[in-house]
C-alpha cells in the first residue's frame, strides 16, 4: 500500500487494544471540525467531511460528539477553536520524502515540535514545496485481494475511479478526492467489503529500504503520529510487508 498505509495497517491488526482511543477519539474531532470549517457542515458535498465522519462512526465515536465537531467546525458551537491544516515537508532516514499533516490552533508550537522529532529520529525539516511535488492527493480505497478479483472492483471504475492497483495482497481503488465518497458507495452496493479508505497524499514514486533504515523510520513516523496535533503522515518508502510485520513486533 501507499505510503505508510500498510505500517498502519500491520499496527492496527497486531493491537489488542487502543490504548489511546481518547487521542485517537480527539484527532477524529479536530479533523471533522476542520473540513466542516473549510468545505462546509453537510457531507453530502464535502467529501473531506463525510470521510471524517466515517471514520468517528467506524470507530465508534458517539453521534453527539460528531455533531458538536461539526458545530464548532461552521462556527454554531459555542467554543469553536481555531484549528487550521499546516502540511510539513521533510525528510527521514533513507531519503525517504515526508509530508505531515497537522491541525494545530498554535503554528509555533507544532512547528517546533515537528522539527524536534524529525531531529530526533535522524530526519530533517525542509522548506515549503521540498517534496510535495512527489505526492498527489487522491482518494485510496483498498480492497482485500484473495477475497476479491479485479473484476469484482469494476463497478468503481463505472463510478467514477481512476485506476485499480495489485499491491502484494491488496488491491487500491485510486479517485479524485472529490470521487470517493461515490466509488465508496459503489463498492458497498456491490457487496465489497473495504479494508480502508482515505484521503490521502499518494506518492507517485517509492524509496526502496533496507530492514535498519524502515526500523528508523517506522519510529520516526510513530514519533510523529503520538504527537496531538498531527493528523497524518504520508511518506514514500517501499518496504516488503514481512519487513514491517518484524519490525511491529
Amino acid at each position: 500500500m501507499s505510503g505508510h498505509s500498510k505500517w498502519a495497517s500491520i499496527k492496527h491488526k497486531k493491537a489488542v487494544v487502543d490504548a489511546r482511543r481518547g487521542q485517537h477519539f480527539t484527532k477524529l474531532a479536530r479533523a471533522i471540525t476542520v473540513a466542516a470549517r473549510e468545505g462546509g457542515g453537510d457531507p453530502a458535498g464535502n467529501a473531506a467531511l463525510a470521510l471524517a465522519v466515517q471514520k468517528a462512526r467506524d470507530a465508534s465515536m458517539p453521534k453527539d460528539n460528531i455533531e458538536r465537531a461539526i458545530q464548532k467546525g461552521t462556527g454554531e458551537g459555542v467554543d469553536a477553536d481555531s484549528f487550521e491544516t499546516v502540511m510539513y515537508e521533510g525528510y527521514g532516514p533513507g531519503g525517504v520524502a515526508l509530508l505531515i499533516e497537522a491541525m494545530t490552533d498554535n503554528r509555533n508550537r507544532t512547528g517546533a515540535d515537528v522539527r524536534h522529532l524529525l531531529s530526533k529520529h535522524g530526519g530533517n525539516l525542509g522548506e515549503p514545496g521540498s517534496v510535495a511535488y512527489l505526492f498527489d492527493k487522491q482518494g485510496v480505497l483498498v480492497v482485500d485481494a484473495s477475497r476479491y478479483s479485479e473484476d469484482d472492483l469494476i463497478v468503481a471504475i463505472d463510478a467514477g475511479a481512476e485506476d485499480i492497483a495489485l499491491d502484494e495482497d491488496v488491491y487500491e481503488v485510486i479517485s479524485a478526492p472529490g470521487d470517493l465518497t461515490t466509488v465508496r458507495q459503489a463498492l458497498e452496493e456491490a457487496g465489497v467489503e473495504l479494508e480502508s479508505i482515505e484521503l490521502t497524499q499518494r506518492p507517485k514514486s517509492r524509496v526502496p529500504l533496507e530492514e535498519a533504515d524502515a526500523t528508523k523510520l517506522m519510529k520516526l513516523i510513530d514519533a510523529l503520529e503520538d504527537n496531538d496535533d498531527v493528523a497524518a503522515v504520508h511518506a514514500n518508502y517501499d518496504v516488503d510487508t514481512e519487513v514491517l510485520e518484524r519490525i511491529a513486533g
